[in-house]
């Protein structure tokens, strides 16, 4: 299974892929449909004037260009990972405790990436029981303890520090203010990143409430050092269901505030959008999506004529593809694994589910580390590339029962089963690192027969009749983000593509975007590519002009078409 889905389309970008369609594994000339990017995305990427026309393709599963309102055909995409904004539903018998467990799941406010105290304690009260006031007298957030805002100020400053590309961004656009009259609805993960990236929005002119796509990977005390800053912020770590919809609530519905634009990942917000607010949803300027769950929702709602508002998917952009996906989950698997279980990885085999980006990032980390590796596909290419990388490709079924660590990375749901888990050895090592919690069936380990007795802070023994233990990490959550931390440097990229994203949509004029899902335009793609390669000293050659002519390319991009794959 892949973790990461590329729509096939027609190139973009360059005088050879102007106009084109890919039909039925054909090359078909189509009209021209170029056009220009706003004005406000033009200047920034420094093109400016109307000479230079680039093509927004907007792409989806059947190759057509959806400048023209194409919709998706074939088969219904998954459902909705969270089918309503609400507690969520318990099937069975409640799930027994050792008396040394709180609770089955790891709700310590131990901080991702955090290296400071002030996110270890954990309190019996809710923070939506206590009245809490900023600096400025403002009570107009939900944190867990605003007094912690100093520690997140030098977590977000840090960094800052490791985030050259979305700072470049700010720099480079902040007196024009592109978002002057945004007010964006933000459900992403509350990190020290994330927190760049939101102080950026807010710089380039945005008004923003935000609220946590994860109730495990809050980082408390940024969450308090923007709720000092101003910015109405309703997340803790540790949040149960009901908290979440409610935090997600309280960015949408406030006094005195109209949202205009989506930033999500994972689909929540708009799916409560949609759902309680459809109203307000159909006065959208757009939404901003990054994952791979958030863009199948998306695409369901295309389907179901149940989309109004243009959208961009910022999930299938090459550079958030490949940075994002493959190179942080490279890094950061071996973190979350080290950090929560000491494991030492010589020799262990593993099975890594799904070969998309995420997978293979996964895979060659823990190739290097000595691990003995196996993956399970649907997709036979990625099998193929697996089968080249020298990877064995298998069914789950039939390694489970030898395998000392699972780890999915598909995006899909029930990938890893109660009949998988009943097989596994003793000390098996269960994580998820695709976004959905929905890979590792949870909900079916939380039964009468089974025990589940708390390790430390995300990890949880649940314990066989016969003794057999299984160590769940996060309750099937992303392990990178809710035991460890990823790298500064890639969240930047992913940042500045999020925030270029959010102003091509809000300055496009009226008409420009029809209400469907649209992918990044190459160009732009180059554009964050550029601003964070200055980092590494590196220095790019230019075409000349028989050069660029000889290839029918502009000297300043886009210098790859569309449907090439890097």
């Amino acid at each position: 299974m892949s973790s990461s889905v590329e729509p096939a389309g027609p190139p973009e970008g360059g005088e050879q892929a102007a106009g084109e369609k890919v039909v039925q594994g054909k090359l078909v000339m189509l009209r021209d449909t170029q056009k220009q990017l706003s004005q406000a995305t033009l200047k920034i990427l420094g093109g400016g004037g109307d000479s230079q026309s680039f093509q927004m393709a907007a792409l989806t599963t059947d190759g057509a260009n959806v400048m023209d309102g194409t919709k998706m055909t074939g088969k219904e995409l998954h459902t909705s990972r969270t089918e309503s904004p609400g507690p969520a539903k318990m099937v069975g018998t409640k799930k027994k405790y050792r008396s040394r467990s709180a609770s089955a799941s790891s709700l310590d406010s131990a901080s991702s990436g955090s290296y400071t105290g002030s996110s270890s304690e954990e309190d019996d009260a809710s923070p939506r029981e206590v009245i809490q006031k900023n600096s400025g007298g403002s009570s107009d957030f939900c944190v867990r303890k605003i007094n912690q805002h100093s520690y997140g100020r030098r977590e977000i400053e840090i960094a800052e520090q490791e985030m050259p590309g979305i700072m470049a961004l700010r720099h480079k656009a902040k007196e024009d203010r592109p978002l002057k009259g945004a007010k964006i609805v933000v459900c992403t993960h509350i990190n020290a990143q994330t927190a760049v990236l939101v102080e950026t929005l807010v710089t380039l002119g945005a008004q923003v409430r935000w609220a946590a796509c994860n109730i495990y990977s809050t980082q408390n005390e940024v969450a308090a050092a923007l709720a000092e800053a101003g910015v109405p912020v309703f997340a803790w770590r540790g949040e149960n269901e009901e908290d979440f919809w409610w935090c997600i609530d309280k960015t949408i519905s406030a006094e005195s505030w109209q949202p205009n634009m989506i930033l999500d990942d994972g689909g929540d917000a708009t799916h409560v959008m949609v759902k309680k607010y459809p109203a307000v949803f159909k006065l959208m300027r757009g939404i901003v999506e990054e994952s791979v769950t958030g863009v199948h929702r998306l695409y369901q709602l295309s389907q179901s004529n149940k989309l109004s508002v243009p959208a961009m998917n910022v999930n299938d952009s090459v550079i958030k593809t490949k940075y994002d996906n493959l190179y942080s989950c490279r890094e950061s698997i071996l973190d979350s694994l080290k950090r929560t279980t000491d494991i030492m990885f010589g020799g262990k085999q593993v099975v890594v589910c799904g070969y998309g980006q995420v997978g293979k990032g996964c895979c060659q980390s823990l190739k290097n580390m000595g691990c003995v590796v196996f993956v399970t596909e649907i997709d036979p290419i990625c099998a193929l590339q697996a089968c080249m990388d020298g990877f064995q490709v298998v069914k789950l079924s039939e390694v489970v029962q030898k395998v000392d660590i699972v780890i999915t990375a598909t995006g899909n749901k029930n990938v890893v089963t109660r009949d998988n888990m009943d097989k596994m050895k003793n000390g098996c090592i269960v994580c998820n690192m695709g976004h959905s919690n929905t890979e590792i069936d949870v909900l079916s380990l939380k039964t009468a027969d089974l025990t589940w007795e708390k390790v430390r802070s995300q990890v949880d023994h649940v314990i066989w009749p016969s003794g057999k233990r299984m160590v769940l990490l996060a309750e099937g959550r992303r392990v990178n983000l809710s035991c460890s931390s990823v790298p500064s440097f890639v969240v930047s990229i992913t940042a500045a593509t999020q925030a270029l994203a959010l102003i091509e949509l809000f300055n496009a004029p009226s008409g420009r975007y029809k209400a469907d899902v649209y992918l990044m335009p190459k160009l732009m793609d180059e554009f964050v590519s550029s601003l964070h390669i200055s980092a590494f000293e590196a220095h790019l050659t230019e075409l000349s002009e028989e050069q660029a002519k000889y290839m029918g390319l502009s000297k300043t991009g886009p210098f790859k078409p569309n449907y090439y794959r890097y």
